[in-house]
């Protein structure tokens, strides 16, 4: 054992060293009492709240997420009764709308109510084919694909601005929504499928077989499907001049119309 070089007296333990006092912080009171309440975060908070409501209440005026719910409730049995109706119109003599409420009823209720499910489905559906279709012809590519989807989505919405113009140049009264006319026109790319897929098996001959068919069938579908709502005031008993229902069967016959050549005009340069 070493010895203590102080002659072997007991080194007495060094002082504990405290750590020195934190600062106090700008925003404490060095006397220890809680902080005072800024009113200008307590403003800007306020501010960024109620801007925060606006915004969604404009985002709820502009894309009503609650309505947009309703054209989604669909199922099965309305699918398959939906699809007969655009595929074979000519039977059905029941077109009215039993329910009328805000928000819309849910289509699954009522098959002669518009929905998207089926016309969101048919349009992605479309773009498959058509992939599919310009595959077969060593024509595809990402780029063409996102044209052709642009394009359609283009024409969609020129079609629906189209159909409200008409609607206001002839004042009609209508419960017809903007979501409504997109539902009635995203239901020919059903008939543009079966189309597509015609000439895909068959050619060109059945190509213009099914897809005349499916013009006859979404025409009269459109038809039978739009005159209960344009034409509902004069349904209704009050009283209109002649002329002024003519206006209104040449627009819903030309809402129909349109629909035939948009399905010609989006898929005849996909069949060779």
């Amino acid at each position: 054992m070493e010895g203590d070089p102080a002659g072997g007296a007991a080194r007495a333990p060094p002082a504990e060293r405290r750590p020195p006092a934190a600062p106090p912080r700008l925003s404490e009171d060095p006397s220890g009492r809680p902080p005072r309440p800024d009113p200008l975060s307590n403003l800007a908070a306020a501010y960024g709240s109620s801007l925060a409501w606006r915004g969604r209440a404009l985002a709820e005026r502009l894309v009503p997420l609650r309505r947009l719910q309703c054209y989604f409730a669909v199922d099965t049995r309305y699918v398959g009764q939906k699809l007969a109706r655009l595929l074979f119109p000519f039977g059905h003599q029941d077109w009215q709308v039993r329910y009328q409420q805000d928000p819309p009823v849910a289509p699954r209720f009522d098959v002669n109510a518009p929905d998207l499910y089926i016309p969101v489905m048919a349009f992605i559906t479309y773009l498959l084919v058509a992939g599919l279709a310009l595959g077969t012809q060593n024509r595809f590519s990402p780029d063409l694909l996102g044209l052709l989807a642009s394009s359609t989505l283009a024409w969609l919405i020129v079609e629906v601005l189209a159909v409200l113009l008409g609607l206001y140049l002839v004042a009609v009264n209508t419960a017809l929504t903007p979501i409504d006319l997109v539902a009635f026109s995203g239901y020919k790319y059903v008939g543009m499928i079966a189309g597509l897929l015609a000439g895909l098996v068959f050619g060109k001959p059945g190509y213009y077989m099914l897809l005349g068919w499916c013009c006859v069938t979404i025409f009269v579908f459109t038809i039978r499907s739009l005159r209960l709502k344009i034409l509902s005031e004069a349904t209704e008993g009050v009283p209109r001049q002649v002329t002024q229902n003519q206006v209104r069967m040449y627009l819903t016959m030309a809402v129909a119309g349109l629909q035939p050549l948009l399905m010609y005009w989006l898929t005849f340069h996909l069949i060779y």
